[in-house]
């Protein structure tokens, strides 16, 4: 047992083939915002709701050792909490945007996933129960 409590997830770093796209792709479709600390260079770009998001790298796409369909070392997914709400008017966006998704019933949780332009899986996910069914 620790003796400290995390609060919520601060950001995925995630590296991509084109960071002006995906930064496009990240504020049209999540709705996140840019922030770029002028201390750091210009590397990462945090795309951010609130306190938590993502930051952003260049990939090397010159480096074969990992296929991009690899279920090895790579982010499996990353995902955002909404409320039911939110979560009903996200699938209506990204109906509206023409974009592929899936959802997923997870008994305590309904989630949606779709891929970014460089195939990373993200998922939104709601909490359907009480939240003392889940969390006690």
């Amino acid at each position: 047992m620790v003796d400290f409590k995390l609060d919520f997830l601060d950001h995925v770093a995630i590296r991509v083939k084109d960071i002006d796209a995906s930064v496009a792709w990240y504020e049209k479709v999540l709705g996140l915002q840019r922030y770029q600390l002028p201390k750091w260079g210009d590397f990462p770009i945090f795309m951010l709701s609130g306190k938590t998001g993502i930051a952003l790298f260049p990939a090397n796409t010159n480096d074969p050792k990992l296929d991009s369909s690899s279920m090895n070392v790579k982010i499996d997914h990353f995902a955002f909490h909404v409320s039911n709400e939110a979560f009903a008017k996200a699938r209506k966006h990204y109906e509206s945007l023409g974009i592929d998704y899936s959802f997923q019933d997870h008994h305590y949780f309904h989630s949606i996933y779709t891929k970014d332009l460089d195939g990373h899986d993200v998922e939104l996910t709601t909490l359907v129960v009480d939240a003392t069914d889940f969390y006690g």
